[in-house]
């Protein structure tokens, strides 16, 4: 510990998902306390009842470490910040490495977190033991907001591809001209006709006033309709994967319309977002990218600079070289749903500026392949979002 540097009670978080274990000790060094609590408001109360006794003892402020914060440590990690203690997030990638090399007596959670708290008390006097932590800064409230309602919208999306597929490989197997039909099996009007009658076959038999009593449904796609149903066939399945088609084409209509409110939130909560609104001015930065983005990094304040903006968007390679071989790897502690947002974007940019079509050109005829060269631009437009969203500043074309 650096002279004169003041005395901190810290804490050292081994999170689990019934009960995390907890080892407190100071900023000099000293063990004071090694206990278990469960995850429940009695094992919340304890939790901070051990840590206000040694405060009160030594009179000195609080910062707790954890594994996993904002993950099974919820709510324990809000109700650290809300007592004012100082929240650092451990690097678990780093934190494993720390114990290979210097191993307990044996593996065990209590260990753990005497181990999280002995990297913790290194931090001021290894400099290296700073990048395993990361203090959690404040982030605005309708950014905590993006985050929660951005994921839960992926996963619908997701969810919704993964039934449509199953929908269009059941449509091929039981009648593959339906499919033939339309251009995408997604459509409303097309979701509409399967779930118009209670059975898959009755399509074929459906008269135009029927037809055209379906919502979406108009005069141009009921001759479309009438034109198939002249060949329509089904194969023997037709009647229990018929069923199955139909139950998977409400499945969708029901996610559509979830999603379809989910974006009305997003969108009324990301015009108060200074983070996605600077982002919103870059071209090719549409709606589901400025709203991701601004939810997943929260507050640019947690950046020391440009370079640690670029690795948490996976926008930037770890050096890999050694000797004569010269070469990059990619990093692993990445945010990977930021991530996937920034490769869509960044490529719609530089179709839309000059510039970057011009720099993303010049990276593929040194030989990059296309996921590299968008990289590349990324790793610029970093250096951009960074300076955008630390000066508050919109994104200008220069002419």
């Amino acid at each position: 510990m650096p002279k004169n540097a003041p005395l901190e009670l810290r804490v050292g978080v081994d999170v689990g998902c019934h009960s995390h274990n907890v080892a407190i000790g100071l900023s000099s060094g000293e063990i004071l306390d090694e206990f278990e609590v469960s995850h429940n408001p009695e094992g919340f109360h304890l939790f901070f009842s051990r840590i206000e006794k040694q405060q009160l003892k030594y009179d000195c402020p609080v910062a707790v470490a954890m594994e996993g914060f904002n993950g099974y440590a919820r709510p324990l990690d809000t109700l650290v910040r809300g007592r004012n203690y100082r929240l650092f997030n451990v690097n678990n990638m780093k934190l494993a490495r720390f114990k290979e090399i210097f191993p307990g007596a044996a593996k065990t959670d209590r260990i753990d977190a005497r181990k999280c708290l002995e990297l913790f008390q290194l931090r001021d006097i290894l400099p290296l033991a700073k990048d395993a932590l990361q203090e959690v800064a404040v982030t605005p409230v309708e950014n905590e907001i993006l985050k929660r309602l951005t994921r839960r919208r992926r996963r619908l999306v997701n969810e919704r591809a993964r039934v449509l597929n199953n929908m269009q490989g059941d449509l091929q197997a039981v009648c593959p001209g339906l499919l033939e039909i339309t251009g995408e099996a997604g459509n409303l009007w097309f979701l509409h006709l399967l779930t118009s009658t209670d059975s898959l076959i009755k399509l074929a038999k459906l008269r135009r006033a029927t037809l055209l009593k379906i919502a979406g449904v108009g005069a141009k796609y009921a001759a479309t309709i009438q034109s198939w149903q002249k060949r329509a066939h089904f194969s023997h399945e037709a009647e229990l994967v018929g069923e199955m088609i139909q139950e998977d084409a409400f499945r969708i209509l029901e996610l559509t319309d979830k999603i379809n409110a989910i974006a009305a939130k997003i969108e009324d909560v990301t015009s108060r977002s200074m983070i996605a609104q600077k982002i919103s001015t870059i071209p090719g930065f549409g709606p589901v990218a400025k709203s991701e983005l601004a939810g997943e990094v929260g507050t640019i304040d947690r950046f020391k600079n440009e370079a640690g903006l670029a690795l948490y968007l996976g926008m930037a390679a770890l050096d890999n070289s050694s000797g004569k071989q010269k070469g990059a790897k990619t990093p692993k502690h990445v945010n990977t749903r930021a991530k996937a947002v920034m490769m869509v974007a960044v490529d719609r940019h530089r179709k839309c500026v000059p510039e970057s079509q011009n720099y993303y050109e010049k990276k593929r005829a040194e030989g990059k392949k296309h996921n590299q060269a968008v990289r590349a631009l990324g790793r610029h437009l970093c250096r951009v979002i960074f300076k955008m969203l630390k000066q508050e500043k919109n994104y200008e074309i220069r002419k």
